[in-house]
C-alpha cells in the first residue's frame, strides 16, 4: 500500500484534473467517483489532499462514508 505524508498528500487535490484524494483516521481514499467531492472540495467546506480528522467531528454521517470508497494508501 502507497504511503503519503501530508506533502504528498497535497497533490491529490482535485484541482486541474488532479485525483481527488482524503485521509481520515490514517487511511487515504480515493473519492474522485463521488460527485460530493467536484473540483477537490465537499460542501464548499472542505478541500481535498488534506487530513480530515480534525474536521470529522462536524460531519453528518460517519467513517462507514468514507469506506465506501477505495483506499489507495496510508498516512505517515
Amino acid at each position: 500500500m502507497k504511503e503519503f505524508d501530508a506533502n504528498s498528500l497535497s497533490d491529490f487535490d482535485g484541482k486541474d484534473g488532479r485525483p481527488v484524494y482524503i485521509a481520515y483516521q490514517g487511511k487515504v481514499y480515493d473519492v474522485s467517483q463521488s460527485a460530493m467531492w467536484k473540483g477537490g472540495r465537499h460542501m464548499k467546506r472542505h478541500s481535498a489532499g488534506l487530513d480530515l480528522a480534525s474536521e470529522f467531528p462536524a460531519a453528518p454521517h460517519g467513517e462507514e462514508g468514507f469506506e465506501r470508497y477505495p483506499q489507495v494508501g496510508i498516512l505517515k
